[in-house]
């Protein structure tokens, strides 16, 4: 059983994503159908295959940091619409392909597509996905815009590359760590938010606040997903516990566990991350290990950090329903799963 971090005791209420989805509710249904849409093919297996994960659940998060970023800077067009729906074919598009290179069985608890259709197809449609997303930039029609999507993809592959470089090696620094999770994970959150303001026509400093917001709540979004491989049950994750151990992946947990350990906690996680040589009780074993130095608590602290941060770039903003959202939004990611 994983080990659960308690976060500041009963506060009431707990934090919720649904402030947010409510507001772009209307505009997220457009996002929707313009997905749909933009998911046929005459190839039966393309739109098969892109439902079955598009409709594997997942809160649409991304695209609703477009729509409500783009209403909290003043927007009353549609443009924000085509843009969120491209985000989300990027969002999707690099989810296909991880499970690829991460083997994984399951997505939201759900079999992967990789699983029920195979590596090829589902790299095939993951570049079908892409093509989507920039046919819908170059309609949008603005450079500008085109430069901040086309800029986030690129940097999310090299994510990618930096995560299979890192995987299975214990040397991997809290800094390499961070740099893999900004690029991976926190450039699509920033590229979200920022293309609100863009869209808008607001000031440039504007553009940058929404983009440290969106950038720093990607990465507290990221080290708490990296928490809850170990504390979390299934069926809150959809996903099986103990999954980035099992494929060895260099997570905060493991590389603060790491330093802080002796010798024989140094040669446990070379064995069962390096050479991926596991036995039973050895998940257990690392739960222990992390708990013995606090390894997930502390996780959660540098999570707090960054979502202190995504908040204080929100302050430009005058009070709005949008920024209340965001403000809870920040919670929610930290907070989730306990």
């Amino acid at each position: 059983m994983g080990i659960v971090v308690s976060l500041d005791g009963d506060r009431g209420r707990k934090p919720s994503l649904d402030p947010l989805s409510e507001l772009v509710a209307e505009d997220l249904k457009a996002v929707n159908e313009l997905i749909v849409q933009r998911m046929d093919s005459p190839v039966e297996l393309i739109p098969q295959l892109a439902g079955h994960i598009i409709a594997a659940g997942g809160k649409r998060l991304r695209p609703m940091l477009t729509l409500a970023s783009a209403r909290m800077c003043g927007y009353s067009g549609t443009r924000h619409v085509a843009l969120a729906a491209c985000v989300e074919f990027l969002h999707t598009a690099t989810l296909l392909h991880d499970d690829v290179v991460d083997e994984s069985d399951l997505r939201r608890g759900l079999a992967s597509a990789n699983t029920l259709w195979g590596n090829k197809a589902s790299v095939l449609v993951g570049d079908f996905l892409f093509s989507r997303s920039f046919e819908l930039m170059v309609e949008d029609g603005s450079l500008e815009m085109l430069g901040i999507l086309s800029n986030a993809s690129a940097v999310i592959a090299e994510g990618e590359v930096m995560q299979l470089i890192t995987a299975n090696d214990t040397e991997t620094s809290e800094t390499a760590y961070l740099e893999v999770i900004q690029s991976k994970t926190a450039q699509l959150f920033a590229a979200a938010c920022k293309i609100g303001a863009v869209v808008a026509e607001r000031p440039r400093i504007e553009e940058e606040a929404l983009d440290s917001f969106g950038m720093n709540l990607g990465i507290a979004f990221q080290m708490i997903d990296d928490v809850l491989d170990y504390s979390a049950k299934q069926a809150t994750l959809g996903k099986s516990i103990g999954d980035d151990f099992k494929e060895g992946k260099m997570s905060l947990p493991v590389i603060l566990s790491f330093r802080r350990g002796d010798d024989e906690d140094r040669a446990f996680w070379r064995r069962t991350v390096e050479d991926l040589d596991q036995n039973e009780g050895d998940f257990e074993h690392a739960l222990h290990l992390m708990e013995k130095h606090t390894a997930l608590e502390d996780s959660v602290e540098r999570a707090r950090h960054y979502g202190a941060i995504a908040r204080d770039a929100l302050g430009l903003f005058s009070d709005r329903a949008e920024k209340s959202a965001f403000n809870e939004l920040i919670d929610f990611c930290i907070e989730r799963a306990y």
